[in-house]
């Protein structure tokens, strides 16, 4: 498989619409990146961004991103017990 499974949630799934992407978009990927590269091609601010859900897993934006992955981009704002449910705490966010 040579895409990627991309979600926006929150206020990124608004600009998800706005561009009239699908929802979840597939995107062509041939070799690995990382999950901020990948929000470079899309044209996401890395500041719209808290975490990166990379099949089921939160991660650090700089996680890497291989053909085949499942990649969920999560806003600022989460609630804080979801926070902890989800392993944001467990991540350093950059």
């Amino acid at each position: 498989m040579d895409s990627v499974e991309v979600r926006g949630f929150g206020e990124l799934k608004k600009l998800f619409d706005e561009r009239n992407w699908p929802f979840p978009l597939a995107l062509d990927l041939k070799d690995e990146t990382t999950a901020r590269e990948l929000a470079e091609r899309l044209d996401i601010p890395s500041q719209k961004i808290e975490i990166v859900f990379v099949n089921g897993c939160a991660q650090c934006l700089d996680h890497p991103v291989r053909p085949g992955d499942r990649v969920a981009f999560v806003p600022p704002g989460t609630p804080g017990p979801y926070r902890v449910i989800l392993g944001f705490v467990q991540k350093k966010v950059q």
